[in-house]
Formats: structure tokens, C-alpha cells, sequence
């Protein structure tokens, strides 16, 4: 039980090249699976923290692996919905303002970490997250919710500039100091 939760994690990592894989076939089977394994993806996202902190298995390993599976998900992700097609035009804006932030605060953390400062993850943060997670989930089963797909990654975008930019004055103000 100790090990379920980084488990979680590891799987979300391991199942990405599948996801990507049924995202490029041309099948209706594929998308369906597609979405049915990027649902279980968020879910595991969910459950390896709220797992952890309920047993109290709380791990170092845990702590550093799930931030980084979660950003190289989600990054992974919206390249691969820049290139197949979903996200085009203006709508790679969104994709490029979440990569962006999300190198941006990892950065921040990164520098602050040896400092111990943390950013600790705020409540507009996780809505923020909450939203990308089912704009994403709307990109990928696409056909007539496509458009509802791009404009919740957009709100999820502004969403995210507002949490980066609140990140980003905290860390500076102690860079500064």
C-alpha cells in the first residue's frame, strides 16, 4: 500500500506513449480508448497525492515525481494536439501560455527549493488545473465538442497567467531579498 501511490504516478508516465500512439490512429476505437486511458490518467493524477497524504506515505520520491509526471503529461499532451490538429491558428496560444507558465514556476520552485522557500499550490491553481484537465479531455474526444475544448483550454489559459503571474511576484520578492 505504501508503493500505490507513486505507482499512480509512474503509471501516468508509462501510459502516455499509448495515449499519443491511439491519438494518432485514424480509428473511432482509438479515440474512444484514448479518452477512456486519458481519464484514467487524470484519475491516477488525483489519487497518488490524495492516497499519500491520506496514508501519510508521503515520499521524497513522490514529492519530486509527481509534479514532473504532470507537467511532461500535459506539455506532451498539448504538443501532440498542436501537431494532430486539434489546437491550430490562434488556439496554440493557450497550449504555449500553459507551457510557458509551467516552466516559468518550476524554475521559480527549482531556485527557491535550495532556499526553503515553496509556492505552495494555490486554491485557483487547482481549479485552474481542474479546467485544463477537462478542456484536454475535451480536445482529445474532439467531433462536436472541439470548440467547448479550445475555449475551456483558453480559460484554463487565463487562469493560468493569473496563478503564474501571482507565483512569479512571490518568488521574486524573495530573489530580491
Amino acid at each position: 500500500m505504501q508503493q500505490l501511490p507513486n505507482i499512480l504516478t509512474i503509471s501516468r508516465i508509462a501510459l502516455l506513449p499509448v495515449l499519443l500512439v491511439l491519438l494518432y490512429m485514424p480509428q473511432n476505437w482509438a479515440l474512444w480508448s484514448a479518452l477512456g486511458l486519458y481519464i484514467l490518467s487524470a484519475i491516477t493524477d488525483f489519487l497518488d497525492g490524495y492516497l499519500a497524504r491520506k496514508w501519510k506515505v508521503v515520499s521524497p520520491f513522490g514529492t519530486f515525481l509527481d509534479p514532473i509526471a504532470d507537467k511532461v503529461f500535459v506539455a506532451v499532451l498539448l504538443i501532440t494536439l498542436v501537431d494532430i490538429g486539434r489546437l491550430d491558428g490562434l488556439w496554440t496560444a493557450p497550449a504555449i501560455i500553459i507551457l510557458v507558465r509551467e516552466l516559468l514556476v518550476s524554475g521559480m520552485r527549482e531556485f527557491l527549493g535550495p532556499k526553503n522557500i515553496k509556492l505552495p499550490v494555490s486554491k485557483l491553481a487547482k481549479w485552474k488545473t481542474t479546467i485544463q484537465m477537462i478542456a484536454l479531455g475535451l480536445l482529445i474526444y474532439s467531433g462536436s465538442l472541439l470548440l467547448i475544448g479550445q475555449i475551456s483550454l483558453l480559460v484554463a489559459a487565463a487562469l493560468t497567467v493569473i496563478t503564474g503571474w501571482t507565483y512569479l511576484k512571490t518568488g521574486l520578492s524573495h530573489i530580491q531579498s
